[in-house]
């Protein structure tokens, strides 16, 4: 968010230096540094326009090998084709006050996104207002619409769809929370505000996926990964730390080989392979084209690694890396 080809506003680079900060602040000794096998072939795939505040928050996948990203800046959603294209599906409306008051960002921005299997984009929009901070749908050749307005004074992160059970589950970075929403909309339910899901003072809860009948989630400012088992009669069980030290740890993906996960380490520049233990390597770092990875996911064996360059100001961009084993 540094001054390059044109100039941010000085509340996003004052965030996009206090990233940085809380990344080295949250490095603990004993990481592995050594790039590990399985990851190989990176490329990037798409380069995005940074003049124009593309900066890929999040991704969610098609069969049809296309990509659904929130350029987060830019407040938009874009579809990346197989081929690298980019096509703006939809940009949301500017709160009135540009974005000033979004809590610790200072800018309005788009941020999760799941696609469903008829093809309808779910995704967050955090403006510090009340009238446009919360969910939004998008249906194939529809417009946005928000569907649950969530606090103005929040900062609505990580998204995940649990198809079963037709329920959307939202983190809230500034307010430590992760709160529950049927795929109709309506009002949110605060579904766990576990203290280990609180910032430092930055960004706490932020990534979350679901897996095994549990909601995982990552602390940015804490560098964990967190696993919340969801119980019979639907609420929070008690919170397991499953991996730490992962400075500036931001969004994941699950490799397919249990519990196995991919993160973006969106500070350092990095992503780390975390196994079921705990322990993690380095397995893409900035020669391989990362600029800041803010989220990752997974067809097959092709690994999607969106960069932002919020702290670069380079070069955003989709990589892709072929996952071996």
């Amino acid at each position: 968010m540094f001054k390059n080809t044109y100039t941010w506003s000085k509340t996003a680079t004052a965030a996009a230096v206090v990233l940085t900060a809380a990344a080295v602040l949250a490095a603990t000794p004993g990481v592995a540094s050594a790039l590990s096998a399985p990851l190989s072939c990176a490329r990037i795939a798409a380069h995005f326009d940074l003049a124009r505040h593309q900066t890929p928050e999040n991704i969610a996948l098609a069969p049809d090998g296309s990509a659904y990203v929130t350029f987060a800046a830019a407040r938009q959603v874009a579809r990346i084709t197989p081929g690298g294209s980019t096509r703006i599906l939809a940009t949301l409306p500017a709160p009135a006050d540009g974005g000033i008051h979004t809590p610790v960002l200072g800018f309005a921005l788009t941020t999760g996104i799941v696609r469903a299997h008829d093809g309808t984009l779910y995704f967050l929009y955090a403006t510090g207002t009340s009238e446009l901070t919360g969910l939004w749908r998008l249906r194939p050749g529809g417009t946005p619409q928000r569907i649950a307005a969530l606090p103005a004074a929040g900062l609505p992160n990580g998204l995940a769809l649990d198809p079963r059970t037709r329920t959307l589950y939202v983190t809230d970075s500034v307010l430590g929370t992760i709160s529950s929403v049927p795929t109709t909309g309506g009002t949110p339910r605060t579904w766990s505000a576990a203290p280990e899901l609180a910032s430092t003072g930055f960004l706490g809860a932020n990534g979350l996926k679901i897996r095994g009948g549990a909601l995982w989630v990552t602390n940015l400012d804490r560098g964990v990964v967190l696993r919340i088992p969801v119980q019979r009669d639907g609420r929070a069980g008690q919170v397991q730390t499953r991996a730490t030290g992962l400075a500036g740890i931001d969004d994941f993906a699950f490799t397919g080989h249990g519990d196995q996960i991919l993160a973006a380490l969106n500070g350092p520049g990095e992503v780390a392979l975390v196994q079921p233990d705990g322990t993690h390597s380095t397995v893409l770092t900035a020669a391989d084209g990362l600029q800041n990875p803010t989220s990752i996911a997974l067809r097959g064996d092709t690994a999607y690694v969106l960069s932002a360059a919020y702290v670069t100001a380079k070069d955003p961009n989709l990589l892709l890396a072929h996952l071996n084993g």
